[in-house]
């Protein structure tokens, strides 16, 4: 006897428990490909999200440094001043 489980849909396309994707990887990985992220639950519970290689390269690439970040801040020439205090450096025992 074959039991279907229940496709569920969730905000990342189709909710797979860890059994039924394992069971399944081709499937998930050509919905990933077809559809966008899939989820896999454990416990019912949302575990993991399977994204493509080239959405995760889109998502994980460098944007610039961190001197161009600071450089475009939307607070700059907002005229914020922030007070820091005069002390010298502090002793440090070792």
């Amino acid at each position: 006897m074959m039991v279907k489980m229940a496709s569920q849909q969730g905000p990342h396309g189709h909710n797979w428990g860890v059994a039924e994707a394992k069971a399944r990887l081709s499937e998930v990985i050509d919905r990933v490909l077809s559809d966008g992220p899939q989820t896999i639950t454990r416990k019912g519970k949302k575990a993991v999200v399977v994204v493509s290689a080239d959405e995760w390269e889109r998502k994980t690439k460098q944007r610039g440094s961190l001197a161009q970040f600071f450089a475009n801040a939307p607070l700059q020439g907002s005229g914020l001043e922030i007070d820091r205090p005069q002390d010298g450096p502090r002793d440090v025992s070792v």
